[in-house]
């Protein structure tokens, strides 16, 4: 079966684009006829995913890149730009989640997240939307159902992607009219690397992932909707079908949210 080529020619750059869904995301839009860039922080990665895209008959091309630090985003967005000759999408996907509760985590723990969630996110958007203004481009922010659904120990993670959320939100707004559109990617559960890194970023290898596997998508499964989503410029575009039951759930009813994540611990204060 043949597949769509309706990003044919288009130049794609993707932070975190080294694992889970960046990777697949990489593949995905080359089968759909783009060159592609991937940055992160693990070059033997990013050329593994680069080479793959090469394989489907795409320029790849990898690009070591720490999103918190704003003069190498800039560098990176130089990189991708003169690597493919423009910038058609750019996917906002580098993160990772800090895990704790509030009491805790030292202030250092939310510094690493907003930086990486955030601010690495509104960087890669203010480097790259003059090249994307030349192509009338889009941008993917990639947030998360817990951008609109909170839960315990989860409080820097789900804080940082309601901001994020914040931000796409207002990016559309701004851009409104220029050509550019920005489309707000939620995911649910995704099999990626996320359960697999610690507070300080760090990834660990031996770690299991205690996601529940019957909710799980796979990151090619997503990476599919999603550029597809981004295709269609969608201003938000929730997934999985339990991610928007659970979105849905902390946008309308906060109570019930509150009731059913505290019930457990109430039954056990009382026994």
């Amino acid at each position: 079966m043949s597949t769509t080529q309706f990003f044919k020619d288009h130049a794609v750059w993707i932070t975190g684009g080294g694992s889970g869904l960046g990777a697949a995301m990489a593949l995905e839009f080359a089968r759909r006829g783009a060159d592609v860039a991937v940055s992160g922080r693990r070059v033997e990665k990013l050329e593994e995913v680069a080479q793959a895209v090469s394989g489907l008959g795409r320029r790849g091309v990898a690009i070591q890149c720490d999103v918190t630090n704003d003069a190498a985003v800039e560098r990176a967005v130089s990189h991708a730009k003169d690597s493919l000759g423009k910038l058609d999408v750019v996917v906002a996907n580098a993160g990772f989640a800090v895990a704790g509760t509030i009491e805790s985590l030292p202030i250092e723990a939310w510094r690493r997240q907003f930086d990486t969630n955030v601010f690495g996110a509104i960087s890669t958007v203010r480097h790259c939307l003059p090249h994307l203004r030349d192509t009338s481009g889009r941008v993917g922010l990639v947030s998360s159902v817990m951008g609109m659904l909170s839960i315990p120990k989860n409080g820097p993670y789900s804080a940082s992607k309601y901001a994020l959320r914040a931000v796409g939100q207002t990016l559309a707004m701004e851009l409104h009219g220029t050509g550019v559109s920005v489309s707000l990617i939620n995911p649910g559960f995704v099999s990626t690397e996320i359960a697999q890194v610690d507070n300080d970023g760090q990834f660990h290898e031996d770690w299991n992932d205690r996601r529940p596997s019957r909710l799980m998508w796979s990151a090619e499964a997503a990476a599919r909707v999603v550029v597809r989503a981004l295709h269609r410029r969608k201003r938000e575009f929730t997934f999985t079908g339990h991610g928007r039951v659970g979105a849905w759930l902390g946008k309308h009813t906060p109570g019930l949210v509150h009731f059913a994540m505290t019930r457990g611990r109430a039954q056990g204060s009382s026994s």
